[in-house]
């Protein structure tokens, strides 16, 4: 019975430890970019994408990232294997730079 009481007190800690529910933590620049979004820093991706898309014929579009920080989105393309990426000022929505 001895090597039970350490095994019954482990379950019995983790079974009253409190559970943290999925979503406790922020989830990072999509939230960022919602907040500058509200709070009237930035335009929507939405429109940005809409600017900057068709300007990008014959490239698969991947995703944006956004850079609280810089106030800007990666918009991240590729073509015949080679990945683009093209950075907007979110709040201007002009491009800054492309990067290959």
């Amino acid at each position: 019975m001895h090597r039970k009481t350490p095994l019954l007190a482990a379950v019995a800690a983790l079974a009253l430890a409190p559970l943290v529910p999925v979503h406790a933590e922020p989830r990072g620049e999509q939230d960022e970019a919602r907040r500058d979004l509200r709070a009237g820093n930035v335009q929507s991706l939405r429109d940005i994408e809409r600017r900057v898309l068709p300007t990008k014929q014959g490239m698969q579009y991947l995703g944006p990232e956004y850079d609280p920080a810089a106030m800007a989105y990666r918009l991240k393309f590729i073509r015949d294997g080679r990945v683009v990426f093209v950075d907007v000022d979110a709040r201007t929505g002009r491009v800054l730079g492309e990067s290959r």
